[in-house]
């Protein structure tokens, strides 16, 4: 049976998820690029919220969320096909627990930014973004909150440790590595530009 209140408050932390993303990441992450650059770095987070946003209605919730096997969810659900207005997940509808799932989605790849900050072309960021979302999130997704082979074995984890955090920081690390060392680096390090702009997106973090 649908909550009033527990819907009320997954639609507040929707929000305040896509309010850690824009703007609050794209400002912490803004801030510690050159000048010159910081219009990049918005738009990175910017493109990939609305790329995320779409990819996840059409196929990444599916993968994640439906019916599949223990590594990666059906087609049952893409385009969200299978969900209607009278749907529920829990005590809350399923378009609001699918926006809700959607804006980590959005956060999680756009963690990765820091990782290629003023080294790549806004064309590769989306690509690999997508491929990202489809490969990687929503798979592990499926694997720890869809009822997948760590879940079976009784994993929990409530804040993104394991889905959020150690995808995106594993991820930043491996193409850190093939990216190589930054121009210069350890010889000539250009501090960031605001740090006061990194406090600001800090706090909205």
């Amino acid at each position: 049976m649908i909550d009033s209140g527990d819907t009320a408050w997954i639609l507040i932390s929707t929000a305040l998820v896509l309010f850690m993303t824009l703007p609050g990441l794209a400002l912490f992450y803004g801030g510690l690029v050159q000048s010159r650059n910081i219009l990049s770095v918005l738009m990175h987070c910017m493109g990939i919220a609305c790329m995320a946003s779409l990819l996840w209605f059409v196929v990444g919730y599916s993968i994640a969320f439906s019916e599949g096997n223990p590594y990666f969810g059906g087609l049952g659900s893409a385009f969200l096909m299978d969900v209607t207005r009278d749907s529920a997940s829990g005590t809350i509808p399923t378009t609001v627990f699918v926006m809700f799932q959607m804006t980590f989605a959005i956060i999680t790849p756009a963690l990765i930014v820091g990782a290629y900050v003023e080294r790549i072309k806004f064309g590769a960021v989306l690509l690999i973004s997508a491929l990202w979302l489809i490969l990687v999130y929503a798979p592990v997704t499926h694997w720890v909150w869809g009822g997948g082979w760590l879940a079976e074995m009784g994993t929990m984890d409530f804040a993104g440790g394991i889905v959020v955090h150690v995808t995106a920081g594993v991820s930043a690390l491996v193409i850190a590595a093939m990216l190589g060392a930054r121009r210069g680096f350890p010889d000539s390090i250009q501090p960031p530009h605001a740090p006061w702009l990194v406090m600001v997106g800090a706090a909205m973090l």
